[in-house]
C-alpha cells in the first residue's frame, strides 16, 4: 500500500507541475496532444517549464533531486532554460530549520553548541539533497581557533529514501519481467547498486573516510585541494571539516576576473578524473558543479576544491584494464579489438560473431571520429552504442554505472568551461602510461614485491622440510616417490634452462615492445 500511495503521489506531483506536458507534447500523435490538453485543464502552468520541473523534483525528494543534478550537467542534451533551472538543485535545495540542525549536533556530541564551537552561523551556507552545511569556529587541542564547515544530515532521510527505493525496486521487477530488454539491462542489480551508494551517503563517517583517502591520493598532484577532517568531531549524522575558501566553478566571470586560466581549468578537471580512475581506482563520483570550487588564493590559484564525498566509486584491476584497453582501441579505431574485449569480458554471449559486432560498433563510432576529436560528444556515442547493444544482448554492468555517470558529468563540465576541450587528447597520456606500465618490467617488479612477504616466509622453512623428509626411513612407496622426485628434478632442470633462455628473450622483447608502444600506441 505504501508503494501504491507513493506512486500515486508521484503521478499527482507530475500532473500538478505540468510534467506530463513536457513528455506528451513531444510526440507527433494527435491523440497524445489531446490527452496533454485534457489533463492541463484547471491548472496554472504560467511558470517556466524549467522552474516547474525543478520544483517538482524538490517536492518529490532526495532521489529525484539527485536525478536532476545529473541532468543539469548535460547542457548539450537539454534546452538551456531547463539546464539553468536544474543547476539550482546542486547547492540551492531549500534548507531545513537551523534549530533542527543544532539539535542534531548537540545530540551527536552530547554537549551544548557553545561548548563545541566558539561561534556558529545559524544560516546554512549550502543546502543539498542529503545534508546542509554551516560555517563555524572550532578551538583545537592546541588552543588555536580554526575555521570549519559543519555538515549535518537532513532529518528522517532514511525513511524518505526507503519509500522511493521500495517503489523503484517494484518498477525494476516489472521492467525485468515485462520488457524484452529487461534481463539484459539488469534493472534490479542497478537499483541495488544505487541503493548501496545512497545508504553509504547517509553515513557521514564513511564520507569523511573517503575524503581522507582522496586527500592522500591527490597530495602529489598539485591540482586539487581536499578539506581535512577533524576526526574528534565526526559522527554518522554530523561531520566537521576544514573550511575551504573558493569560488563556485559555475561563476565563470569571477574566475576570469581573478585571472584563472579557464581552458587550463577544463583540462585539469579531466586530468584529476582520469588520475583517480586509472591510477588509483578510487574516484569522486559526484563531480557536478555544486561540489566543485576553484581557489583564487595566490598560493593555490586555479586549483580545484573538491567537496561532498558521499558518493565515491571504486574499480578493480580487471575493470581498469578492461576500460583502458577499450579506450585505447577506440582511439586507434581498432573496432575488432573492442568487439573481442566485449566477448572476452562476458558482456556479450560467447557465441557472438566478432565480425558482426565489429561492424555494428564501427557504424556507431566512425561518423564521430570523422570529425575533429574536440567535436566528439561521448554522451551521443554512448547513446548510439546503447541502442546498438540490444541486437547483441549486451549486458549492462552495474559496477560501472557510477563511472559512466561521472564521466558524463566531467564531459559536460569540461565543455561548459571550454567548448574547444579535446577530451580524448587530454586522456591520452594517462592511458599511454597505464598501458606501458601493464606490459613493462616495472609491472613484473611490482608483482614480485607483492609476493615478497610470502616468499620470505617460505624460503627459511625449505631446509627443515627437506631434512625431515630425508630422515624418514625409505619404504617401497617412498623409494618410488624418490625416483619420481629425481625424474621430476631432471625435468625441472631442463625447464629451468628453458626459462633462463626465455627470460633473456623476454627482456629483449620488452625493450623492443616499449619502443614500439611509445611510437605506435597512439
Amino acid at each position: 500500500m505504501r508503494r501504491i500511495f507513493r506512486g500515486a503521489f508521484i503521478v499527482l506531483i507530475a500532473l500538478r507541475y505540468g510534467l506530463d506536458e513536457l513528455v506528451l507534447t513531444s510526440f507527433q500523435k494527435p491523440w497524445l496532444r489531446v490527452i496533454a490538453r485534457g489533463v492541463s485543464v484547471g491548472r496554472n502552468l504560467q511558470a517556466p517549464r524549467g522552474q516547474r520541473l525543478r520544483e517538482a523534483l524538490e517536492r518529490l525528494g532526495p532521489i529525484f533531486v539527485k536525478f536532476g543534478q545529473v541532468l543539469s550537467t548535460r547542457r548539450d542534451l537539454l534546452p538551456m532554460d531547463i539546464a539553468d533551472e536544474l543547476a539550482r538543485l546542486q547547492d540551492r535545495v531549500p534548507p531545513f530549520d537551523s534549530a533542527i540542525a543544532i539539535a542534531t549536533i548537540e545530540r551527536a556530541f552530547r554537549k551544548p553548541l557553545s561548548e563545541i564551537f566558539t561561534s556558529f552561523d545559524r544560516e546554512p551556507i549550502a543546502s543539498a539533497s542529503i545534508a546542509q552545511v554551516h560555517f563555524a569556529m572550532l578551538r583545537g587541542r592546541d588552543g588555536q581557533e580554526r575555521e570549519v564547515a559543519v555538515k549535518v544530515l537532513r532529518p528522517n532521510m532514511l525513511l524518505a529514501i526507503e519509500k522511493d527505493l521500495s517503489l523503484i525496486r517494484m518498477l525494476a521487477v516489472w521492467v525485468e519481467r515485462l520488457s524484452s530488454d529487461g534481463k539484459r539491462l539488469k534493472p534490479r542489480e542497478v537499483v541495488a547498486e544505487f541503493d548501496k551508494y545512497l545508504h553509504d551517503e547517509l553515513d557521514l563517517v564513511r564520507e569523511a573516510s573517503s575524503a581522507a583517502q582522496l586527500r592522500r591520493n591527490m597530495q602529489g598532484l598539485d591540482l586539487v585541494l581536499i578539506p581535512e577532517m577533524f576526526w574528534d568531531y565526526c559522527m554518522p549524522d554530523v561531520i566537521v571539516m576544514e573550511r575551504m575558501k573558493g569560488v563556485p566553478i559555475s561563476q565563470m566571470e569571477r574566475l576570469r576576473a581573478a585571472a584563472v586560466d579557464i581552458p587550463r581549468l577544463a583540462r585539469d578537471g579531466v586530468t584529476i578524473f582520469f588520475t583517480q580512475v586509472f591510477r588509483d581506482g578510487f574516484f569522486h563520483a559526484d563531480m557536478h558543479p555544486g561540489n566543485l570550487q576553484v581557489s583564487i588564493e595566490p598560493a593555490t590559484l586555479g586549483r580545484y576544491i573538491l567537496l561532498d564525498f558521499g558518493i565515491v566509486g571504486t574499480l578493480t584491476e580487471f575493470d581498469k584494464e578492461y576500460l583502458a584497453q577499450n579506450f585505447t582501441a577506440f582511439f586507434r579505431r581498432d573496432y575488432k579489438r573492442v568487439a573481442e574485449l566485449h566477448i572476452e569480458s562476458g558482456w556479450v554471449p560467447a557465441g557472438t560473431r566478432v565480425d558482426e559486432l565489429e561492424s555494428a560498433i564501427r557504424s556507431v563510432c566512425e561518423p564521430y571520429f570523422d570529425r575533429p576529436l574536440k567535436e566528439i560528444s561521448l554522451g551521443m556515442v554512448l547513446m548510439r552504442l546503447f541502442q546498438t547493444s540490444r541486437r547483441f544482448q549486451v549486458e549492462i554492468q552495474p559496477q560501472l554505472v557510477l563511472l559512466q555517470k561521472t564521466l558524463l558529468n566531467i564531459e559536460g563540465l569540461g565543455r561548459e568551461l571550454d567548448p574547444e576541450l579535446d577530451l580524448w587528447a587530454t586522456a591520452k597520456p594517462f592511458l599511454e602510461k597505464w598501458m606501458l606500465e601493464q606490459v613493462g618490467p616495472q609491472k613484473l617488479i611490482d608483482q614480485l614485491k607483492d609476493q615478497a612477504p610470502r616468499y620470505a616466509k617460505l624460503l627459511p622453512e625449505l631446509p627443515r622440510l627437506l631434512h625431515d623428509y630425508l630422515q624418514q626411513r625409505p619404504g617401497a612407496d617412498q623409494r618410488r616417490e624418490l625416483q619420481e622426485l629425481l625424474a621430476e628434478q631432471k625435468r625441472t632442470n631442463g625447464l629451468l634452462q628453458g626459462l633462463i633462455y626465455g627470460g633473456i628473450g623476454f627482456a629483449l622483447g620488452l625493450i623492443v615492445l616499449q619502443i614500439m608502444l611509445r611510437v605506435r600506441l597512439f
